[in-house]
C-alpha cells in the first residue's frame, strides 16, 4: 500500500493506492465531514484501495494540514480546482460524509461533467431547510470560539457513534473533533446554513449511492432517505451498528457496498 501527501493550491490531499493491479483508474474522491479530517477517511479508503481503486482524501480548507481559508471561502470552487488540477482529464467519484457529502452535491450541480459518480454517507441536503437549522449551525460557530474544540468534542462526539462502538473509533473521533481550527469550520457551518439542495437534487444525474447508519442522530434516517427519494435512481443502504460515522464505525461494510456499487457502473 502506497500513501501519499501532497499540497494542491493550499489544500491537503493524500493518496492510498495498492501494489495490486488496479481495479478502475476512476479515482475516488473522500470529503470528510465538519467535524473530520482526511483522516477520518483514511480506513475507508485504505479498503478502497486495497481492492483497487485508487482513493484520495482531502482535508478541506482549514483542516487537517490544508491552509486556513480566508473569510468567505468558496469551499465547492475549492474542490472542483483540485479535481480539474489533478484529474483534468477523467470524472471522480465523490464520496462525501455528512458535510462533505453537502459538497460532493453541490459540486456535482455545479460542474456534472467532472463528477462520475456520488457516494453520500450520514448526509444531509444541508442546514438551510429550515430557518431554526441554519440558526443553529449558525450558532455552533460561537459555541467553539467560546468553548473550544476541547469542550465541544467532548459534549459532542459521543453522539456520533452507535451504541457499543468501538473504543478506538470513539477515541479517534472525538480527537478529531478536538483539532478543529475556528477558520476551516467557519465555513464549512456558513456553507451548511446557507445551503438547501432539495429543490436541485431531481438535477443531480449521476449514479448515486446513499448510506446511513441506523443509529445515527445527528442527520439520520430519514434525512438520507429524502437524499434518496430526491435524487433519480439512487440507492439507499441502511447500514446496522453504526452511527454517524459509519465510515469509520463499519469501513469493511461501507467498502464492500462502495465496491458493488462502483462495479456496476459503466
Amino acid at each position: 500500500m502506497t500513501v501519499a501527501a501532497s499540497a494542491v493550491d493550499g489544500l491537503n490531499v493524500v493518496e492510498h493506492r495498492s501494489h495490486r493491479e488496479i481495479r478502475t483508474d476512476r479515482p475516488v474522491l473522500l470529503l470528510h465531514g465538519i467535524g473530520g479530517s482526511a483522516d477520518s477517511c483514511a480506513p475507508l479508503a485504505e479498503r478502497l484501495a486495497a481492492a483497487g481503486v485508487p482513493s484520495w482524501c482531502l482535508d478541506a480548507p482549514g483542516y487537517g494540514r490544508s491552509a486556513d481559508p480566508m473569510p468567505g471561502v468558496d469551499v465547492v470552487a475549492a474542490v472542483i480546482d483540485l479535481i480539474e488540477r489533478t484529474w483534468p482529464a477523467q470524472p471522480v467519484t465523490l464520496l462525501g460524509t455528512s458535510w462533505g457529502g453537502v459538497v460532493a452535491i453541490a459540486v456535482a450541480l455545479r460542474r456534472p461533467e467532472i463528477v462520475a459518480a456520488l457516494v453520500l454517507a450520514d448526509s444531509t441536503r444541508g442546514s438551510g431547510t429550515t430557518a431554526g437549522k441554519a440558526d443553529a449551525m449558525l450558532a455552533r460557530i460561537a459555541e467553539l470560539r467560546e468553548r473550544g474544540a476541547d469542550a465541544v468534542a467532548a459534549e459532542r462526539a459521543p453522539r456520533l457513534t452507535a451504541p457499543g462502538a468501538a473504543p478506538i473509533v470513539c477515541q479517534t473521533v472525538r480527537r478529531s473533533m478536538a483539532d478543529i481550527r475556528i477558520p476551516g469550520f467557519t465555513a464549512a457551518a456558513e456553507f451548511m446554513a446557507t445551503t438547501d439542495h432539495g429543490p436541485d437534487l431531481a438535477r443531480v444525474d449521476c449514479p448515486t449511492l446513499v448510506l446511513v447508519g441506523e443509529h445515527d442522530v445527528i442527520t439520520g434516517v430519514d434525512e438520507s432517505r429524502a437524499l434518496a427519494n430526491g435524487i433519480r435512481g439512487a440507492q439507499l443502504h441502511i447500514i446496522g451498528a453504526a452511527g454517524h460515522v459509519a465510515v469509520q464505525e463499519r469501513p469493511d461494510t461501507v467498502a464492500d457496498l462502495v465496491l458493488e456499487f462502483l462495479g456496476g457502473l459503466s
